[in-house]
């Protein structure tokens, strides 16, 4: 045999010896298992994965540790479940965490309903199939002002839809150049007007816009729309037509004004902040007010300023919203029955004038001096380097930007990324900031009873 051959023999020889030294799939499985609190199948593809992928290491020449690879897969899988944790960024509504918490007595409704059987699509005064909608159609005229109303999965479904059922396939819809906005995940306003089958008419600048260059096109569109740019502001030299303005614009040339105003604030005034600051809230529009203004469509998210679970929802004149119910994609952004009851709970305590129990609400209220105290107690008594200092919370989720809510924060200074994660690997996760070399704990974003949470995870990172 040549030196070739040989070479070949002890090669794959060596080779054989370490693919036989490769762990079995089920027992390298049971030990995982009985590290992870995950479903077995998974801790079995998980080994399976790794398993192979070190057989094709091995003969590719590559140093494997197929258990090692196997924990860092489930160790991803697990950090991916999804769970609770606290929100102590300070930011109120935050995407990557949930945005707005819901009330107690929302999630109780929402829970029973998914929970059980319910009346979503009957009437069980007669047993006859009735409208999902029908309760919803009742809350939203009274808290909005609009003659008619309903929801559906999320705002940029209601676009959608809003977009389809007004301006049809080929529809020309007229919208400013400084409203072209693009979102979170890459979403682009253009993209989802393609998508609704309506072809966009860009007007105006960037930064300038008037109700002139609306009127110079109104004869030749289908539409108007308008979209607050929930998550950017222009400053300086710019100026935009009012809704006022395209209402009247829309009116005289004989087409619907479509309004998206995003982030969901029912009423400019804010009432139910009483003496409460609310300069933070200054420009943003109230959906009240562009009823008012005449917008035919007033579109905007359940789950940012109006402090209700992920949805959109559509109000405006009922020959309008009449037709986004009967259009096809009304069916495939529908909402099912526990969401119908998160919804219609949050509208009802609008309408009952219990807004500041809605926990964001709660939350943009509180004063100074209230987060401090918190903060003093769940800091007292602590063997650790810890202090309280000025701080500013924000209302997040593209809501508001540039707007701060002045707060006081619990500042733990030194070593920021292993202090933040470890009250982030604490038994239910705590999600503070870092900056400075330091840990920020804002406690206006953390619901008054998960502040002993925050106290037990800073207790067992001081040792």
């Amino acid at each position: 045999m040549g030196v070739c051959s040989n070479w070949l023999v002890a090669r794959y020889a060596h080779v054989h010896m370490q693919l036989s030294d490769l762990p079995s799939i089920d027992v390298l499985s049971t030990q995982l298992c009985n590290e992870f609190d995950l479903p077995a199948p998974i801790v079995t593809l998980a080994c399976r994965a790794a398993v192979d992928d070190a057989r094709t290491g091995l003969l590719s020449g590559r140093d494997v540790d197929p258990e090692a690879a196997a924990r860092t897969h489930l160790e991803d899988i697990t950090a991916s479940r999804p769970r609770s944790v606290v929100n102590a960024t300070g930011v109120l509504l935050h995407t990557n965490l949930g945005r707005a918490p819901l009330a107690s007595s929302t999630t109780e409704r929402s829970s029973e309903i998914q929970a059980s059987a319910s009346n979503v699509e009957i009437d069980i005064r007669t047993g006859r199939r009735s409208k999902r909608h029908d309760y919803i159609a009742t809350l939203l005229p009274l808290v909005t002002h609009a003659e008619a109303g309903f929801a559906v999965n999320n705002n940029a479904g209601a676009l959608l839809l809003a977009l389809a059922s007004v301006a049809g396939t080929g529809g020309r819809v007229a919208v400013s150049r400084g409203e072209l906005i693009e979102i979170g995940g890459s979403f682009r306003l253009p993209d989802l007007m393609s998508a609704s089958g309506a072809k966009l008419v860009e007007v105006g600048t960037t930064n300038r816009t008037r109700a002139s260059d609306y009127e110079a096109v109104a004869s030749t569109v289908d539409a108007i729309l308008k979209v607050h740019p929930s998550n950017y502001r222009i400053d300086g030299f710019q100026q935009e037509a009012s809704y006022g303005e395209l209402a009247r614009v829309a009116r005289e040339a004989g087409v619907p004004f479509i309004a998206d105003v995003g982030s969901g604030l029912i009423d400019e005034t804010v009432p139910w902040l009483g003496s409460s600051d609310r300069s933070w809230l200054a420009d943003e529009p109230g959906v009240i007010q562009v009823v008012e203004a005449g917008a035919d469509l007033v579109l905007f998210s359940g789950d940012k300023l109006l402090g209700g679970p992920q949805c959109g929802v559509l109000v405006g004149r009922s020959d309008a919203v009449d037709r986004a119910k009967r259009h096809p994609i009304a069916r495939a952004v529908r909402l099912d029955g526990s969401a119908i009851a998160a919804v219609s709970d949050t509208f009802e305590m609008y309408a009952d004038n219990r807004v500041n129990d809605i926990p964001f609400w709660a939350m943009a209220r509180a004063t100074i001096d209230e987060i401090a105290e918190r903060c003093a107690t769940v800091i007292s008594d602590l063997a650790m380097d810890i202090d309280i200092v000025d701080g500013e919370s924000v209302p997040g989720a593209g809501s508001v930007p540039g707007a701060t809510i002045p707060s006081r924060v619990i500042r733990i200074p030194g070593g920021a990324d292993a202090t933040w994660l470890a009250l982030a690997n604490a038994h239910i996760p705590v999600i503070g900031t870092r900056r400075e070399n330091a840990v920020f704990l804002d406690l206006r974003s953390v619901l008054p009873h998960q502040d002993h949470v925050v106290r037990q995870a800073l207790i067992d990172i001081a040792g």
